[in-house]
C-alpha cells in the first residue's frame, strides 16, 4: 500500500439522520466531517470505517455498501466512503482529543455544516435513504 494510506469515512444513517462530527482542529475548511480516519495495513476500508465510528462517536456500527472513492478536493487524500448500520451506542464524543461535537442531521442541515457538499455518490446514497 502507498505511504499515504487511504481514508476511510462512515456514513451512518440512523432514525432518518446522518451522523456527523465535529473536529477538534479543522482540516482545512473541514470543521463538520463524516467520522473518517486512516485505514491501518492489516484493516479493510469497511473495517476502518466501522472502527473510526466506534472511536470517534462511540457507536457500534456494521458495514454495508461501497458508496465509492475520491481524491478529497479540499484534503488531497484519498477517501473510501461506506455506508454503515447502526447496531448500538448513543453517539457522543468518544475522542475529546480529536472530537469537539456529534450530531445527527437531517438532510436539509447538511448543506450548513458542510458547504461544498457531500461527494456526489453519497449524497445521491442520503437522497435515497433520506430523502422522502
Amino acid at each position: 500500500m502507498a505511504s499515504n494510506p487511504p481514508i476511510a469515512a462512515a456514513v451512518v444513517v440512523h432514525a432518518n439522520r446522518l451522523l456527523l462530527i465535529r473536529r477538534r482542529v479543522p482540516e482545512g475548511a473541514l470543521l463538520w466531517t463524516l467520522p473518517s480516519g486512516k485505514v491501518e495495513p492489516d484493516e479493510t476500508p469497511a473495517a476502518a470505517a466501522a472502527r473510526e465510528a466506534l472511536e470517534e462517536a462511540g457507536v457500534t456500527v456494521e458495514p454495508v455498501q461501497l458508496l465509492g472513492e475520491r481524491l478529497h478536493p479540499g484534503s488531497g487524500r484519498r477517501m473510501v466512503y461506506v455506508a454503515c448500520r447502526r447496531l448500538a451506542g448513543d453517539a457522543r464524543v468518544a475522542s475529546p482529543r480529536e472530537v469537539a461535537e456529534v450530531a445527527w442531521v437531517r438532510l436539509g442541515e447538511i448543506p450548513e455544516r458542510i458547504p461544498g457538499g457531500l461527494f456526489g455518490p453519497v449524497q445521491a446514497f442520503l437522497d435515497d435513504a433520506l430523502g422522502a
